[in-house]
């Protein structure tokens, strides 16, 4: 059974395409005319169709499309950074991106990279208003989601961190109370009910959550490689591999905000 804790991987679309393409395979086997015996051997004789040329998601695909969405990221951090007035309309933008792609039937590279431009306004105007309270404090952010990402990585490939039902539905309950949370604080803030920058995710509490958070997105991360497995595996079409792409760059930005937040609480408390 294929995991995902991303919504983007957790979607009727993503799982119709893998279905769709493992069933169009079995199809094909059933009902080939029977072939003669020079007809094989020909078949046989000629060499194996990649999966680029059957029209299959690959992990090279995966990794071009993710790394060209973090480009753009990248690009929109830049234009963010030096006008930060930008970064609300990149959150907002962005949050409306993310869930039109996250319901879409097929994935939209255009939507998907106006997504990646946004969240890189919102991040990079985010980074620049820190940056400017805690200097170094946007490479030491950037350093740690990576590191992050790629210890994850090696111990997924090593299978000393793979995801099972047990984990997977503590971690659906953990998100949920993590979300409902997020909410509460955000709207006391609002309301002008708690103070300071964060609210209630001040001090050491602010830490402990983020620590948590860190540790939930790691988890998505296992997820969303467990769920671009399953595709690849199961022939999943080449399209699927802008889902994957736009599912990693979610968890992507959602981990690097928390380790910015985490960082500046710590750099606050000195």
């Amino acid at each position: 059974m294929a995991l995902g804790g991303n919504p983007v991987f957790k979607s009727k679309n993503y799982r119709e395409q893998t279905r769709a393409a493992g069933a169009t395979g079995a199809a094909s086997t059933t009902y080939a005319q029977p072939m003669s015996a020079q007809a094989l051997q020909d078949l046989y004789s000629q060499p194996s169709a990649s999966p680029q040329e059957t029209g299959r998601m690959t992990y090279a695909d995966v990794i071009n499309k993710t790394m060209l969405s973090l480009g753009v990221v990248l690009i929109g951090a830049a234009i963010g950074w030096q006008l930060p007035a930008l970064m609300l309309v990149g959150a907002l933008v962005g949050l409306g991106l993310g869930l039109v792609n996250s319901f879409k039937r097929q994935p939209s590279p255009a939507l998907i990279l106006l997504y990646a431009g946004f969240e890189g306004l919102f991040l990079g105007g985010l980074s620049g208003v820190f940056e400017n309270m805690y200097p170094g404090i946007a490479v030491q952010a950037v350093l740690a989601t990576f590191s992050v990402f790629a210890v994850t990585l090696v111990l997924y490939r090593s299978g000393k961190y793979r995801a099972t039902p047990k984990m997977t539905r503590m971690f659906m309950i953990a998100m949920i109370g993590y979300g409902v949370f997020s909410l509460l604080n955000f709207g006391l803030m609002m309301f002008g009910a708690v103070d300071g920058m964060f609210g209630m995710r001040s001090g050491m509490l602010g830490v402990g959550i983020g620590v948590l958070a860190v540790l939930l997105a790691t988890y998505a991360l296992v997820l969303d490689f467990t769920s671009i497995s399953e595709g690849v595996r199961q022939g999943a079409p080449a399209k699927a591999a802008w889902t994957a792409a736009f599912g990693l760059t979610v968890t992507l930005v959602w981990l690097y905000v928390e380790i910015l937040r985490i960082l500046a609480i710590l750099r606050g408390d000195d």
